[in-house]
């Protein structure tokens, strides 16, 4: 298996709400892209505001093996979320790693 963390770090301007529709884009890789056992996603509510450092939104996948983590990268449902978050996005922070036993 492989994981999958991303943390998004909005413009300024972009609301909640619109981060919380991304976060249910997110939502439907699950049983649409091939290899995806798991996905969550949702706006940051720590209250370790210290340590959020501008990061509001994340998104975390369990693929089933490499070839599907690799696979994802062209699937059509993330190429929409890549161009729908386009111009609204400071920066990204990306871990892909396969869970050791």
């Amino acid at each position: 298996m492989y994981e999958h963390l991303v943390s998004f770090k909005f413009k300024e301007e972009v609301t909640k709400e619109k981060q919380q529709e991304l976060a249910l884009q997110l939502l439907k890789f699950q049983g649409e892209i091939p290899g995806v056992m798991k996905v969550t996603a949702g706006v940051n509510a720590t209250e370790e505001v210290e340590n959020i450092h501008g990061y509001t939104l994340g998104l975390h996948v369990t693929f089933k093996d490499k070839e599907s983590l690799d696979g994802y990268q062209t699937h059509p449902l993330h190429e929409e979320f890549v161009s729908a978050i386009e111009g609204l996005i400071d920066n990204v922070i990306v871990i892909d790693y396969e869970v050791a036993w």
